[in-house]
């Protein structure tokens, strides 16, 4: 059985620099695409990948006892996308294509047009749902897997993540993991504003859930988090992580009006700078 990757916290901060400027050239090639929501989650998806958590095989795409990740936020394809090509499932090349006609590299992930993608998302609310029905379906052929579920903080006003939030507990669903990026903004404007969440924490712990909340950009503490849910008996587990929607270009986390729009001009050379010479 496949040992997880673990990488270096000074790799895994590489890692988290090139993912950025992915991110940025994709979008922009398309002149579309969620960039600041695919930077809020960034270091998460790298601690699963890389951090020794993941088990998965590139080479081996749909090997059964793999664990699944699904990234219900499906807005946020292009850091999908760009964490599959850099872990080896797919030519790195596939990435310019984005969001072009007949390209597999669609603005939201659809399942088996790549390899990786284990769910079509971007209806949001749906992840969690999807994630216990893998975990399910494990018990019923006999597959050990783990199921990780990223999830936005906007869909959490859906109905449907806190009917799954409830079937989780019921099911005693301790392989599955929630992440929650919780970037405190929606399309239209703050969270807070648009529907509060809080006390968010305490809403998952009384539908039976483990909680723990973290830095969601240190990546090391995202790590320990996701580590500490495995250890999880006879209950789901969500780890609240709490980022900066568009986390790396100063005047994309100050707006969150960039939500769903590509980075143009001077913007790109700004980003691009700013991302080059950040110390975080």
């Amino acid at each position: 059985m496949n040992e997880p990757v673990r990488l270096s916290s000074q790799a895994l901060k590489q890692k988290a620099h090139q993912m950025r400027l992915d991110i940025l050239e994709m979008t922009t090639k398309a002149g579309s695409g969620h960039v600041s929501s695919s930077y809020s989650s960034v270091e998460i998806v790298l601690a699963l990948f890389y951090g020794g958590v993941l088990r998965y095989r590139p080479a081996e795409p749909w090997w059964p006892a793999r664990d699944r990740f699904i990234m219900s936020k499906g807005h946020a394809a292009p850091l999908l996308y760009a964490m599959l090509a850099d872990a080896g499932y797919f030519d790195r090349d596939l990435l310019w294509t984005l969001r072009c006609i007949d390209s597999a590299v669609q603005g939201h992930p659809i399942y088996r047009m790549l390899p990786g993608v284990e769910a079509t998302t971007g209806s949001l609310g749906q992840g969690l749902s999807l994630g216990l029905g893998h975990v399910l379906a494990g018990r019923l052929t006999g597959q050990q897997y783990r199921v990780y579920v990223l999830m936005g903080d906007g869909e959490q006003q859906a109905g449907q993540v806190w009917e799954a939030a409830m079937a989780a507990a019921h099911h005693k669903a301790d392989t599955l993991v929630g992440i929650l990026d919780y970037n405190k903004y929606q399309e239209t404007g703050p969270i807070s504003r648009e529907l509060a969440l809080e006390p968010l924490a305490d809403k998952w712990r009384a539908f039976g859930w483990h909680v723990r909340e973290v830095d969601g950009h240190d990546v090391e503490a995202v790590i320990s988090a996701l580590q500490a849910a495995t250890n999880a008996v006879g209950q789901p587990s969500l780890i609240i992580a709490h980022t900066v929607k568009g986390k790396g270009i100063s005047f994309v986390e100050a707006d969150y009006t960039y939500h769903g729009k590509a980075l143009k001009g001077d913007e790109v050379a700004r980003a691009r700078e700013e991302i080059n010479h950040a110390a975080w």
